[in-house]
């Protein structure tokens, strides 16, 4: 079955990377205190379990990212999007029923391999739009992510003061119900005839990804420009929560509200200004655009010495969001249709890296920050800021390429 209309496939799209990220943000709060459970209240001892699922997850999407999107170029965006959301499902009942520590470790491997299908999500839409309004629909999913990975947190908060496995239950349902959806109303979206002839499993590994940059020059520099933006993003991860009640003294209302915040005001800006933006400005400036509203927002996070100037540094980074749908579409105007695949897994593979050293670059730049001969507490956001500083520098230079190759 090919695709015969783009609407209800790009809503199935959303609503499938809305309710992946629903269901991952359920067992946030959750996954600490049943991982203390299995093993000891020590919170240090926790900590590093914590860590050392995330870093496993990040593992798995790093290894599995490229070997989904080639076979999504082979066999077709569907089955691997419907496979992956019921395999989600899946994992989130090994983690609800697992009576130790190392089967609840083996759903989360699992849940890392199955969340690689969001690479899948991306090639489906660039198979179903052109590359004008791109842009527009990767913002549109970039909104759908942030609602998803709001609304979780709050929700699994919630539940896991009934029982610590009923998010695990609920995340299930959902990813089932999603599964369901879309076997009934997902279309495919890559012909036959626009597929890969065969499997080159030499190229769905990391090593692989690499050399698919390699093989597209002028996707080398869009690529970076994408990683620096993903390692950036990380500081939010490490040191949000750590800063904000450390500096500001804020309770875990006030946290919750402020994330709520941050994210809310990403989705605003992901639904309703990245079309105008790019429609008028371009992608390449756009691009440009947003990026510097981010690094200018993220030295305002290390300067400000009171909670309300954090707070109004807060509408001013979610315009940085204007930077991530351009640099995915002009990314996937360098490739061809049947290895739309492979380029979304080897960005994939870009953003696992970023997800793996993030935490160990940025928490030792807070610790560094926190020392007596430095006390400089704003430290990893300075080094967020310089990070998309240097992003914004290659996407002009990138901008220059651009002009001149309309010369000739």
């Amino acid at each position: 079955m090919t695709i015969t209309s783009k609407k209800p496939a790009l809503k199935f799209i959303f609503i499938t990377v809305f309710l992946d990220l629903l269901a991952f943000g359920i067992i946030i709060p959750v996954l600490p205190k049943l991982l203390s459970s299995f093993s000891s209240t020590d919170p240090k001892h926790t900590a590093l379990l914590v860590g050392i699922f995330g870093m496993s997850w990040a593992l798995m999407q790093f290894i599995f990212s490229p070997i989904l999107g080639m076979l999504s170029d082979r066999f077709g965006r569907r089955p691997v999007i419907l496979l992956s959301t019921l395999g989600l499902g899946i994992d989130y009942i090994i983690m609800a029923l697992a009576p130790s520590i190392q089967l609840l470790f083996l759903g989360r491997l699992l849940s890392g391999i199955t969340s690689a299908n969001v690479t899948t999500a991306n090639s489906y839409i660039s198979d179903v739009t052109q590359s004008e309004e791109r842009s527009k629909a990767y913002g549109i999913l970039g909104g759908a992510f942030g609602a998803g990975f709001i609304l979780g947190p709050a929700f699994g908060g919630m539940l896991s003061t009934i029982d610590s496995h009923l998010p695990f239950w609920l995340a299930a349902i959902f990813s089932f119900l999603n599964a369901l959806y879309g076997f009934f109303i997902l279309p495919e979206s890559l012909p036959i005839n626009k597929r890969v002839k065969k499997l080159e499993w030499k190229k769905a590994n990391p090593v692989g990804a690499a050399s698919f940059f390699s093989k597209h020059p002028k996707l080398i520099k869009l690529a970076i420009i994408n990683f620096l933006g993903n390692l950036a993003h990380e500081v939010y991860v490490v040191v949000f929560v750590l800063y904000v009640a450390t500096r500001y003294k804020w309770d875990d209302t006030s946290i919750g509200f402020s994330l709520a915040a941050a994210g809310i005001s990403a989705v605003i800006i992901s639904v309703t200004l990245i079309g105008p933006t790019v429609k008028y400005f371009g992608d390449h400036r756009t691009l440009i655009i947003g990026m510097i509203f981010g690094a200018i927002s993220f030295a305002l996070f290390g300067i400000a010495d009171t909670g309300w100037l954090f707070l109004i540094a807060i509408p001013i980074n979610a315009l940085w969001a204007l930077a991530g749908p351009p640099v995915k579409n002009l990314m996937t105007q360098e490739v061809l249709d049947n290895e739309q695949g492979q380029l979304q897994g080897a960005l994939g593979c870009l953003n696992s890296i970023a997800m793996l050293i993030g935490p160990a670059i940025f928490s030792t730049a807070y610790a560094i920050g926190l020392s007596s001969y430095i006390q400089t507490p704003g430290l990893p956001w300075y080094l967020a800021a310089i990070l998309l500083c240097i992003a914004g520098s290659i996407s002009y230079s990138n901008l220059q390429d651009s002009k001149k190759a309309k010369l000739y």
